[in-house]
């Protein structure tokens, strides 16, 4: 159940950083398009993540350029590089809750 809300985090984190680099484009002058599709596509997105973890979502991004980290193989944060506990990570392979890492905060999610 929640593989699907991270998933969706994920692609939400990739459309906001695609809709980043357009703007930084803008700025430095280059004629840039197709920014409301990817405005439309954000919007549409984000109306599929439940609220709370929508909320959760873009709260750290106001504090990271990345608010949802993978982790490692060896139990790695990626965003802070601590190691974490095993427990997190037994139940993060799982996918039945939304995991936050103990050190930076971030939303984590596990490669399969």
């Amino acid at each position: 159940m929640e593989k699907k809300q991270i998933n969706l985090l994920v692609a939400l984190q990739d459309l906001d950083m695609m809709i980043e680099e357009i703007s930084e484009m803008k700025r430095l002058g280059f004629n840039t398009e197709r920014e409301d599709e990817l405005l439309k596509a954000r919007h549409d997105l984000s109306a599929k993540i439940k609220k709370p973890l929508l909320f959760s979502y873009e709260k750290l991004k106001k504090r990271y350029k990345r608010a949802i980290v993978p982790v490692k193989e060896d139990n790695t944060c990626l965003g802070c590089f601590i190691k974490l506990p095993t427990s997190l990570s037994s139940i993060g392979r799982t996918d039945s809750e939304v995991i936050y890492c103990e050190g930076c905060g971030r939303i984590l999610y596990w490669l399969t």
